[in-house]
């Protein structure tokens, strides 16, 4: 006797075959509006961590999709009622889902944050700013736009149920889910070595797409003896993120006073060639183990006047420097006096030629040859000057001096504290922690100076020279002979000297 599938089992059949074509189709369009997550992040720049963006991008926004599907829409076919009920409260679901995606996307896409409890505080703020500015007209094509989107998903559903029966003898189910599948499971096991790492490529990216929480298996490969957990913890500890997306500058306002009517010179060598007039001015006092770690003339200028290293460069490019806006401020004049080009559009109303003469602050950036020219007795007798030299962008070290007639202290030096240095001169009392990551020269409160360049952090402390790696990996070496030093690494200095220099670094 043959039994033939009743006509609810036959519907129920054709319903959960049609939600799993539907969430497919939407799992497609889910991935191309991530897509505006990749483009709004740096990319990674190796083959690995490019490989697991793909994986984790497909893998992740299928899953998170699929599970959406399950939990929302695979019940709704077992009910068995009306397909056109089911289909239409699918569809609306789907509009729903997709729509909040992409809202989330241009959230991210604006802000660096994800939907969620801790970023409430903002989107309420937003949601205010915005909000206020909608009109009626503007409330309509919103939910016009809705309409059109659930329209759309409305005419998928009815396409899909249409078409259930030539779909399904395509037979792409089984290659398409055990592609997401592999993408899936391959995107977490990269990031539990990653992790177990500290590779920066990839757990930079944990906050790449929402509702993601990649793996870890630190407990478990230490009791396999896979990992050795107090390593790890030592090398988190030093570990940074080198991309400095926002910035809290100055850290506190800064409430100070200056004396206008005070003349202070300071001129930066931006070359490595001898200044024939130091020879003829001994009157100037030299500080040795005077470092700059700036690789480039804008990075070089950027430190300088902001007093923080270029690691903040690209998020400082609408501030304007403290050392130059306070003492404008309470009327005394400042110039900038180079033909490089500043990596700031605010700092080219201080540029002045350097034949411009006036009393105030005047902040030089010149070669060799000019300080030649620029340098004189009467310059020293009438300003303070400092003459800092050893900007050397190819070499590691980038050891120079500075040149003084000034009571400047300290066994070593750099060119974040110019600026706190300059301002003290000036008269101005504010901690230079407010602005600064650098110290007054006049009064050094610390032995070490942490610095950056490029990727590397930089901590200089008792004749040694300790580089950190953005994954917590580390050198040292003795500055006296360039040497590879085998000395223990004071890993409480190192996590303190980090701390202090990502403090102005705003979390996302």
């Amino acid at each position: 006797m043959i039994l033939a599938e009743s006509p609810r089992r036959q519907r129920v059949t054709k319903l959960v075959n049609w939600g799993h074509w539907f969430a497919l189709a939407n799992i497609a369009i889910a991935i191309t509006i991530a897509s505006v997550f990749i483009f709004s992040s740096p990319l990674p720049d190796t083959v690995v961590g490019t490989g697991f963006l793909f994986a984790n991008w497909f893998g992740h926004i299928s899953f998170m999709t699929f599970f959406g599907f399950v939990i929302f829409v695979l019940p709704l076919c077992y009910l068995a009622v009306s397909p056109r009920v089911i289909k239409t409260a699918a569809s609306i679901i789907a509009a729903v889902g997709l729509a909040s995606l992409a809202f989330d996307a241009l959230l991210f896409n604006r802000t660096g944050f994800h939907i969620s409890f801790n970023s409430a505080p903002l989107l309420k703020t937003e949601a205010q700013t915005q909000i206020s500015q909608f009109s009626m007209q503007d409330w309509g094509f919103l939910a016009m736009l809705f309409i059109v989107w659930l329209g759309f998903q409305l005419v998928l559903a009815n396409a899909i149920w249409k078409r259930i029966e030539r779909l399904q003898k395509k037979h792409i189910g089984t290659p398409v889910s055990s592609f997401f599948i592999v993408c899936f499971v391959a995107s977490h096991a990269i990031h539990v070595w990653a992790d177990a790492q500290l590779y920066q490529p990839i757990i930079k990216q944990d906050n790449m797409f929402p509702l993601s929480y990649p793996a870890t298996a630190k407990t478990t490969m230490s009791r396999y003896g896979l990992l050795d957990l107090v390593s790890y913890q030592a090398r988190k500890q030093l570990q940074f993120d080198p991309q400095i997306h926002k910035i809290t500058y100055p850290l506190k306002p800064v409430y100070c006073s200056v004396e206008p009517a005070h003349n202070l010179t300071l001129i930066v060598q931006t070359d490595t060639a001898p200044i024939e007039a130091l020879n003829t001015l001994p009157s100037l006092r030299t500080l040795d183990n005077y470092f700059s770690s700036a690789s480039s003339l804008e990075g070089l200028i950027m430190t300088t006047l902001f007093g923080v290293p270029e690691i903040y460069e690209d998020t400082l490019a609408k501030e304007n420097p403290v050392m130059l806006a306070l003492p404008v401020a309470q009327g005394m004049s400042v110039s900038i006096h180079t033909d490089a080009p500043l990596p700031n559009a605010l700092l080219e109303g201080f540029r002045q030629p350097i034949s411009n003469d006036h009393k105030g602050l005047h902040l030089a950036f010149l070669p060799a040859t000019q300080i030649d020219d620029y340098l004189s007795e009467s310059l020293l007798a009438q300003s303070d000057v400092i003459i800092a030299r050893g900007f050397n962008p190819g070499s590691e070290a980038a050891k120079g001096q500075l040149h003084t007639n000034m009571n400047l202290k300290g066994d070593i030096a750099s060119t974040e504290d110019l600026a706190p240095t300059i301002l003290n001169a000036l008269g101005c009392a504010a901690p230079a922690s407010f602005y600064s990551t650098g110290r007054d020269l006049t009064q050094p409160n610390r032995s070490w100076l942490v610095s950056t360049t490029g990727e590397k952090v930089i901590v200089m402390h008792a004749n040694q020279r300790i580089e950190v790696l953005s994954n917590g990996s580390y050198d040292i070496t003795d500055i006296t002979t360039g040497q590879r030093s085998t000395d223990n690494l004071n890993v409480d200095l190192l996590s303190t000297a980090i701390k202090h220099l990502t403090r102005f670094s705003t979390p996302q």
